[in-house]
């Protein structure tokens, strides 16, 4: 028996042993960031507070404001209503409903209204989740323009070798900008298990090399018939980003955008591991102040250029911003809505377009007024709210010119 005893206790103290190291890895006292503080991210009752700090969840880089120039500013109040699904609503009621963190309008480049709620303040830093791709796309028309890419019809493994022979790495950056890659990568925001949720859990929670992630998926259907929205489509544009200037993604970001336009504050981009080492999600998880975010837009507005200086390629906005495929045309694939090259347009004859984010992060662009909006949010019923939204926003420029 005292064998039997020996050999259970044997066993007892390894698994208490093992215990105490799976412990020590999930907690990791040590770190800053660790598996639990990850999985307390996911946590829906935290929403706002991820929404806000994703820098104490997850590693990041900074993005430096070395030459801010702050935007002009005539601030008044916005009293406006709108009508929607046989409702008249206000804009108060929709801030408040979709859990906004923070809305700036402006008009002729003049920001006419700001507002901070639910904790967010003029130097808070909402994160943009996918509204960063549309930053990803400005890169590659950046880097077209400066001559490191001859044609979008090249290959993404022209670029970034890493990919060679792979699904991605054959697919052109035309097809991956129109997020019509034709490949087989489930995009359920629903379902942690689901290709997304293991492509952003992973990278924080065992600093897995994320280019290596997407070396495996193939092509169902042929590229350039279908949209099919993919992050993995944009991490891989940021990958061939960070092959042609040799340099991090949040670098690139600071060196071709935030220092050219003047952002006024400081912004970090979100990376698998802490350090020189970190990769960027290049899908998602730029986190800006809203007025920098607005900024963008007006960039957008104006064609790409600023200050007097040409920094995207002349077209290249109305490329962006409109279909290039019939399926890409509004309500053809998604309702009440386009898609152009990492750009959204509504469905409408107004020429408006816009960045957009899972949990209703919007750069709302509207070029007939003049007029942007950048709204940020921590909304959970961002899906269904959609078509309220850009009732909200058009109602907004309607009376910000002066329409109502």
């Amino acid at each position: 028996m005292n064998i039997v005893y020996r050999i259970m206790g044997g066993v007892l103290l390894i698994a208490v042993i093992f215990a105490m190291i799976a412990a020590a890895w999930y907690y990791r006292p040590w770190s800053d960031y660790s598996p639990s503080r990850v999985a307390e991210a996911f946590d829906p009752d935290n929403i706002v507070d991820v929404s806000l700090g994703m820098s104490s969840y997850f590693p990041h880089a900074n993005i430096e404001a070395d030459r801010p120039a702050p935007l002009p500013r005539a601030l008044g109040p916005l009293q406006v209503s709108y009508d929607f699904d046989g409702e008249t609503r206000s804009l108060e009621q929709y801030l408040e409903d979709s859990n906004s963190l923070g809305l700036i309008v402006m008009r002729d480049g003049i920001i006419v209204h700001e507002r901070y709620l639910n904790g967010a303040d003029a130097e808070s830093r909402p994160t943009s989740w996918s509204v960063a791709k549309s930053f990803v796309a400005s890169l590659i028309a950046i880097a077209m323009r400066e001559g490191h890419i001859d044609s979008l019809d090249q290959l993404a493994q022209e670029f970034a070798p890493q990919f060679e022979g792979s699904a991605f790495g054959e697919t052109s950056l035309r097809h991956l900008l129109m997020m019509s890659t034709g490949i087989d990568f489930i995009e359920d925001y629903d379902d942690p298990d689901s290709d997304i949720g293991v492509l952003f859990r992973d990278p924080f929670v065992f600093g897995s090399d994320i280019d290596e992630a997407l070396l495996d998926f193939e092509r169902e259907t042929e590229a350039g018939t279908e949209l099919d929205y993919i992050s993995s489509a944009t991490h891989i544009l940021s990958a061939v980003l960070r092959s042609i200037y040799d340099q991090p993604l949040h670098e690139i970001v600071q060196q071709k955008i935030w220092t050219p336009l003047g952002m006024e504050g400081q912004a970090y981009w979100n990376q698998n591991v802490p350090g020189e080492s970190g990769v960027a999600l290049g899908y998602c998880c730029l986190n800006a102040r809203p007025v920098d975010y607005a900024r963008f837009g007006q960039w957008y507005l104006q064609d790409g250029v600023w200050e007097g200086e040409r920094l995207l390629p002349e077209g290249w906005v109305e490329q962006a911003t409109q279909a290039n495929a019939p399926f890409q045309e509004a309500d053809a694939t998604y309702p009440l809505r386009g898609y152009g090259l990492h750009f959204w347009f509504p469905e409408t004859d107004r020429g408006e377009f816009f960045a957009a984010g899972i949990y209703g992060q919007y750069i709302w662009v509207d070029p007939s007024r003049n007029i942007v909006i950048a709204r940020l949010a921590a909304d959970p019923q961002w899906g269904v709210r959609t078509g309220e939204t850009f009732a909200a926003f058009r109602a907004i420029a309607a009376t910000v010119a002066g329409e109502e």
